[in-house]
């Protein structure tokens, strides 16, 4: 017995070293930079003087941080229910057409795509001088404001619509066939077996699903950025193009505050979906 406790505590030493490189790197490219940014975000930015909640009281009454946070809001609350939605029906109807199952790679296409590309078929798209205008004979410009948050939300569901529907996909091919033929046979029409088993069924993939959809949300504003610039309409002014002109004046206690309150509220947000799917 003794022997074998040996083996295990030199086994388990041995699988430290392996682990060794991972963490190192983990430590230095995520840990020290986080907490070097939440150190950042308690000082001042060109003397280090501790303020305390100084920077984060600027912040918080910053008249442009407030509207990038609501623009921010206002695209989330648009974009996320388009994409789930419009990606699970979609992922419905390839389930019952099996053939389209054989083109998933196709679906992923968007992703790997880079961003730069993506904004230059937009602007070919709708801008005044677009293939929009050359076809309707108009020189209206569809990148200002009013419709650039229409584009940017499109933009949005346009590139994460094959990935998120992939994993619905996933989701639904998980769930056991039995339960449907069970249900039909008791005479359960497609929308009662939708509500009363896929649905239920889909409870874990819908969270992980919204989780990956809203960090990927903050992504988007790239697009934002590369299609209007630094200082966009107000519509799409978001919290990419406030941390850009932060950064741009190197005010790193602004910049470093409004991270450090970003992260803790997609924090709460995880923390809080997890809570609504544990209580359902």
């Amino acid at each position: 017995m003794k022997k074998i406790s040996g083996y295990v505590r030199r086994g388990g030493s041995r699988g430290l070293w392996f682990l060794a490189p991972s963490l190192l790197g983990v430590g230095y490219l995520v840990l020290f930079p986080t907490g070097d940014v939440l150190r950042r975000s308690f000082v001042t930015a060109l003397s280090g003087q501790w303020v305390g909640l100084d920077n984060y009281r600027k912040v918080l009454g910053n008249e442009a941080f407030r509207l990038a946070v609501g623009n921010t809001l206002r695209f989330l609350g648009l974009c996320l229910p388009l994409l789930l939605t419009l990606s699970l029906l979609l992922a419905l109807v390839i389930c019952r057409i099996p053939r389209l199952e054989r083109f998933k790679a196709l679906y992923l296409l968007p992703m790997a795509i880079p961003a730069a590309t993506v904004v230059l078929v937009w602007r070919l798209i709708f801008s005044k001088q677009g293939f929009l205008n050359a076809w309707l004979g108009t020189h209206v410009d569809f990148m200002g404001e009013g419709t650039a948050l229409v584009i940017l939300v499109g933009s949005y569901v346009w590139k994460n619509l094959g990935y998120t529907m992939v994993l619905w996909l996933a989701g639904l091919k998980a769930i056991p066939a039995e339960q449907t033929e069970a249900a039909r046979v008791d005479g359960a029409g497609r929308i009662r077996c939708f509500f009363r088993i896929t649905l239920p069924n889909l409870k874990g993939s819908a969270y992980t699903i919204t989780v990956l959809s809203l960090l990927n949300a903050f992504k988007s504003f790239r697009e934002a950025y590369l299609v209007s610039g630094a200082y966009p309409q107000q519509d799409i002014y978001l919290l990419q193009h406030l941390f850009q002109n932060w950064y741009t004046k190197l005010d790193m206690d602004k910049l470093a505050a409004g991270a450090v309150l970003m992260a803790l509220v997609l924090g709460a947000l995880s923390l809080l979906l997890q809570r609504l799917w544990d209580l359902e």
